[in-house]
């Protein structure tokens, strides 16, 4: 693959697996930024129409748009007893390329604080660099 950086850190890959602990989840407030075609998704999972989903789970931030979160940090979909996505298997790209944002990457000192709040990280089977830099390049962060 052209324009991979053979000599990265991580080049021979990182484990990870998603343990759906929700830690990535909860926590300090900020933004889950969602697109149209991933609150349609979203409100498709959720068995709501569009509009009713939005006002239940969506706020305007200036032109964009993000995911509501409760007082404290955590986000809507987040279920409070089970601490998992409610809506998992829809969950917006910013969700589904956790941990390989440009952030966790940057060094190993940056993995081993992303890895110290999320217990899917150093666990599982190597991700390829391939894998991680296609997820990388799908948001940045």
């Amino acid at each position: 693959m052209a324009g991979i950086p053979k000599d990265a850190w991580y080049g021979a890959g990182l484990r990870f697996q998603c343990t759906q602990c929700g830690d990535c989840c909860s926590g300090a407030e900020g933004y889950v930024w969602v697109n149209q075609a991933e609150i349609d998704a979203l409100a498709a999972v959720k068995g709501m129409a569009v509009a009713e989903f939005e006002a239940a789970f969506v706020k305007r931030v200036g032109v964009r748009r993000s995911l509501v979160e409760r007082p404290g940090g955590d986000c809507a979909l987040l279920d409070e007893k089970t601490r998992r996505c409610t809506a998992y298997e829809a969950r917006p790209r910013q969700c589904r390329t956790w941990p390989f944002w440009d952030s966790n990457l940057r060094s190993p000192e940056a993995w081993a604080e992303a890895a110290e709040s999320c217990p899917g990280c150093n666990m599982g089977d190597i991700v390829p660099l391939e894998r991680i830099i296609e997820q990388a390049a799908k948001i940045r962060i």
